[in-house]
């Protein structure tokens, strides 16, 4: 299957990274290459991109969409290891968009989707830890807290006593087994609403792929890697990670911690940037093309110096 992904808030994105023909651009979840192709139409002959992604289809798909631009260098890791990617340079412009790609989606046997009957798989990265290992290895407790604390699962208990009791029987290893055990665990009233299967999904995912473990450590390593008025964009789908970036750009933003009686800063702390973008949403008719952009929210921050002591 070819791979393929919408970019959403496209317009509000290149908008916000205010791109310099001759600068330095990391797009660390390239996917198909939508915002790339959007950064590169920007760049002149000196500009640089370099496209990351975990998801060795995502590979495949950028080295044969940019192949041939010298301007290009392509690279196959996540987005924590932003420093070493890009070799000790400072880039003008850093972009992640934590969002599943609409080719992980839509290709049935990678195992993301509750609408298609598939291996339950889950793997950004095809390595490692499966949807399958979690749900058919962790402990009911596990269970429990990871569909609390990572889908907002208010119905955690019942699904994770479900998972337990309908694994003893035969391994869960498809994602309509396990929606058939989750609709098992809720009452009518929660089938009314979004899919039953969606927070549960959800939660799984992001255990297997470590997306929120590694997503505050790669925000300092993103902003870390920016050069002085250089701007980082980050566009979240979920409350969880929305509210981890927004945490995090407020960390850059602190100044001065004196008490409020002191007369003047003894601290001597500034802010270290100047958030520029404050959660937009798709606009409507983005929506209406595309409604996998519906919980999409951009957030970029300038940054203004180093370390807050910096003059």
């Amino acid at each position: 299957m070819e791979f393929s992904h919408r970019p959403v808030l496209l317009a509000e994105t290149i908008e916000a990274l205010h791109i310099h023909p001759g600068g330095l651009y990391c797009d660390c979840t390239a996917g198909g290459g939508g915002h790339s192709a959007a950064i590169l139409s920007r760049l002149g002959d000196k500009g640089r991109l370099v496209a990351v992604d975990r998801d060795p289809d995502a590979i495949a798909a950028l080295q044969a969409r940019f192949s041939g631009d010298g301007r290009v260098r392509i690279v196959h890791d996540t987005f924590d290891h932003v420093a070493e990617i890009l070799r000790g340079e400072r880039a003008n412009g850093i972009l992640a968009d934590l969002g599943v790609s609409s080719h992980q989606l839509d290709c049935a046997e990678r195992g993301f989707s509750f609408h298609r009957d598939a291996p339950l798989d889950m793997r950004m990265s095809k390595t490692g830890l499966s949807a399958a290992d979690v749900v058919n290895t962790y402990s009911q407790e596990a269970l429990r807290r990871l569909l609390w604390e990572y889908g907002e699962e208010k119905y955690a208990p019942a699904i994770a006593r479900a998972i337990v009791r309908d694994r003893e029987k035969q391994p869960i290893l498809t994602t309509f087994m396990l929606v058939d055990t989750i609709k098992s665990a809720l009452p009518g009233k929660a089938m009314r609403d979004a899919h039953p299967a969606r927070r549960t999904f959800q939660a799984i995912r992001i255990e297997v792929n470590g997306e929120l473990a590694m997503l505050e450590g790669a925000l300092d390593a993103m902003f870390a890697s920016l050069k002085t008025g250089g701007v980082l964009a980050v566009i979240t789908f979920h409350s969880l990670e929305d509210r981890l970036v927004k945490r995090q750009f407020a960390k850059f933003t602190e100044g001065c911690t004196c008490p409020k009686e002191f007369p003047v800063c003894v601290c001597g702390k500034k802010p270290r940037g100047k958030v520029t973008c404050r959660g937009t949403a798709a606009a409507p008719a983005e929506l209406q093309e595309n409604p996998r952009a519906r919980s999409a929210k951009l957030r970029a921050i300038e940054k203004l110096r180093d370390r807050q002591t910096d003059d």
